[in-house]
């Protein structure tokens, strides 16, 4: 399981081009996104780690008002946001990386992982926790997704399996509390979000 784990970095890269092409646009994410940015002031900026090719996520961001500092590990979808929007800030980067805070002169309004951070081992999601207490300014929204209870759960993209984990939740309940967030929304399978489980929590 850690194998597919290492391989997602380079199957996201090798498909970065269909994966932009079948995202779908239609954005069931927005009341989640709409109550992450009622907690980002107008012009403030966030981090979005694993923006993938910034449609839809970042675009949304950007359209009510905000910017985007974005990161992800393929230079193929980091390569589409720059081209869709050159006046944000494009990274190509490992969210896991240890020197990742120290990338950025500034802390975030906001800090999102949508459809990425459940793609990390539970180590490394363990881990990410005191990143994103690094990178969170004092009251800035975190908004993430993981699955709805602990383990190990894989799929597939392209023919290539796709591997997703998650924590069990009181553990995210102890990481955030721990790390400094108050933990605003927990929703597991939102029936209205594409059966996504997310996580909606805020910077002490």
């Amino acid at each position: 399981m850690m194998d597919h784990a290492s391989r997602i970095i380079g199957l996201y890269e090798r498909h970065a081009h269909a994966f932009d092409a079948e995202r779908p646009r239609t954005l069931v994410e927005r009341a989640w996104l709409d109550r992450f940015l009622a907690n980002v002031p107008v012009a403030g900026r966030v981090l979005d780690l694993g923006c993938g090719s910034a449609e839809p996520i970042a675009r949304y961001v950007i359209d009510a008002g905000r910017h985007v500092t974005g990161v992800d590990s393929s230079p193929a979808m980091i390569a589409m946001c720059r081209k869709r929007f050159p006046q944000e800030a494009w990274h190509v980067a490992d969210m896991r990386s240890a020197t990742l805070a120290g990338t950025f002169a500034e802390t975030f309004a906001g800090v999102v992982a949508f459809d990425s951070f459940f793609h990390l081992s539970q180590d490394d999601q363990r881990r990410m926790f005191a990143t994103f207490a690094e990178v969170a300014h004092q009251g800035a929204p975190l908004l993430f997704t993981s699955g709805p209870r602990a383990g190990i759960a894989m799929g597939t993209y392209q023919g290539e399996p796709l591997y997703h984990a998650s924590l069990d939740p009181q553990e995210y309940r102890s990481l955030l509390r721990n790390r400094g967030f108050d933990e605003l929304a927990f929703v597991p399978e939102d029936p209205s979000c594409g059966g996504r489980t997310i996580w909606l929590a805020q910077r002490r």
